[in-house]
């Protein structure tokens, strides 16, 4: 009987190792990169999109908008999904979904149909994500997540500066398609090695079963409340800028709907048997802080990589795959300091990882500032890489602070709650930037033409130096004047340019300075004993 026990203990055991957990990390990750990178390689795209389907930039930008709101519906319900039928299952029905979607979008034939197959593509990649790290909290021990959360960072953090490059390539020497159809092979590969290389973990097999016995039931209101407050706030957030804000009937009704939902969930939430979203952890200290230090990250990572490229080919003339380089640098290090930040966060305590982190993405803020028209190549590039070494210290450390202390069975509930956090992050990000950057281009210039008055003669010596100067090329006294005053009224519209991208980068500084201090209200994780206990 001893015999038999014993290997059967064995047996378990050599079960539970069949897989290197390390392969289970490349594998997921992989998967995850390739998703993540869908969230902006679409972004430099935009333009050849609108060109190759014969409609305006505003229609095209739908492309960018149905991706995030589907994205944002479908993390709430990946949760219950991935408990009740399998992690794995679930996880490859997403990669499938996706894979699909992404060739479907690239062969798409006008914009409808892309937005639908773009559409479905945000609704798989959404399941991705958080089940992805769900898949790594039950692969590693907690003394051991850190590094493995390394290997996943690097999938979340570097996909979205890989994406401007990557897609600004292939868009300028192939077509806009490829920025969809490379997703083809490489999600077939992925789909392969984790249909082989990972499996659903004894514990998980057991409360699936658990869940089928009881007869637990997918919270269908819960979801549609919670989805059509995410969905609404994510669609107030992209389009605000473009359809004007609150002078649009559409942001008013978005709105209203929004706050409707929000107002109806909470009550529904807290009463619920199986809520679809246990919102008491919002609530807690611990978690609750990490979910508003992850609004802050994605805000910068996000609303950074769309801006720095945007400057740099509307104020300096750089194509999209020049603008996308400039970015890759700080990719590099962030890649390097991953796997520093996994070694740091088994011997430091998260909290001062994670205050360092954002006092380093503040300064590589507050760096854009000194933006200049003479700013060249090296000056973005080293910005970049100050940010690529803060963000690894502040994303490893945050992630397995928000797990800490936590029941298994809230381990996927945490992973869908940080990626909704993420990913609203960016969207709230982006709309911050584009705000501050549309009202103080307008502020800026207003203040810039009222020295435009022949009355200043700083203008009247600037006048007169430049209307000699296109009379000397053969220009008549009216030609030189007229040239003269229009070379004055582009300065005065780059300038105010420059000076409004400094304001964003500004506010964007000041958004990650405020996370120090809620980095510092964390506990104390045990990092050592890999208990994950709270002390």
């Amino acid at each position: 009987m001893a015999t038999a026990t014993a290997t059967g203990g064995t047996g378990a055991m050599a079960s539970r190792r069949t897989t290197n957990p390390w392969l289970v990390a490349v594998v997921v990750a992989l998967a995850v990169f390739m998703e993540v990178l869908d969230t902006t390689i679409a972004n430099v795209a935009l333009r050849y999109i609108s060109g190759g389907l014969a409609v305006s930039s505003d229609e095209a930008s739908w492309v960018v908008t149905t991706y995030l709101v589907s994205n944002a519906i479908a993390l709430i319900a990946s949760s219950f999904i991935a408990q009740r039928y399998g992690r794995k299952r679930f996880y490859l029905v997403c990669l499938a979904m996706f894979t699909v979607a992404s060739v479907m979008c690239g062969l798409a034939w006008d914009l409808p149909s892309l937005l639908v197959f773009r559409m479905i593509q945000g609704f798989a990649g959404g399941g991705m994500v958080p089940v992805s790290q769900s898949i790594l909290t039950d692969a590693f021990p907690p003394a051991k997540r850190g590094q493995a959360f390394a290997i996943f960072g690097i999938a979340v953090v570097v996909a979205p500066v890989v994406g401007p490059t990557l897609g600004g390539w292939l868009s300028d020497n192939l077509s806009w398609h490829w920025c969809f159809l490379i997703n083809g092979p490489v999600g077939i590969f992925a789909f392969l090695l984790v249909y082989f290389l990972v499996n659903d973990s004894d514990d998980q097999k057991k409360k699936r079963e658990e869940m089928r016995l009881r007869g637990i039931r997918f919270d269908i209101i819960g979801f549609l409340l919670v989805a059509t407050f995410l969905g609404s706030l994510e669609l107030m957030l992209d389009r605000g800028q473009i359809e004007d804000w609150f002078d649009s009937t559409f942001i008013i009704v978005t709105a209203v709907i929004c706050f409707a939902a929000l107002a109806a969930s909470i009550p529904w939430l807290l009463t619920a048997k199986n809520p679809v979203l246990d919102v008491r952890l919002i609530a807690t200290r611990q978690f609750g802080s990490c979910m508003i230090v992850m609004l802050a990250i994605g805000a910068i990572l996000i609303a950074t990589t769309q801006f720095v490229p945007q400057v740099l080919q509307e104020n300096y003339g750089y194509t999209a795959t020049w603008a996308g380089l400039a970015l890759s640098p700080g990719g590099l290090v962030t890649m390097f300091m991953m796997f520093m930040a996994g070694q740091l966060t088994s011997r430091i305590q998260p909290k001062y990882l994670i205050a360092v982190g954002a006092t380093m993405v503040a300064l590589s803020m507050y760096d854009l500032t000194r933006l200049s028209p003479d700013a060249d190549f090296s000056f973005f590039v080293w910005s970049r890489c100050i940010l690529g070494l803060g963000l690894p210290l502040i994303f490893i450390p945050i992630t397995a602070a928000s797990y800490d202390g936590l029941r298994p069975d809230q381990t996927d509930q945490a992973s869908a709650l940080i990626n909704a956090a993420r990913n609203t992050g960016g969207s709230i990000g982006v709309s911050i930037a584009s705000n501050v950057l549309a009202h103080r281009e307008q502020w800026h210039q207003s203040r810039l033409v009222e020295h435009v008055n022949p009355a200043d003669p700083a203008y009247h010596q600037t006048m007169q130096n430049l209307q000699g100067f296109f009379a000397e090329r053969g220009s008549s006294v009216v030609d030189a004047q007229n040239q003269a005053m229009a070379l004055i009224g582009q300065q005065v519209g780059a300038q105010a340019s420059y000076l409004a991208y400094i304001d964003v980068f500004f506010v964007l500084a000041v958004i990650s300075i405020l996370a120090v201090p809620l980095a510092l209200i964390l506990r104390n994780v045990d990092t050592k004993a890999g208990g994950g206990g709270m002390h």
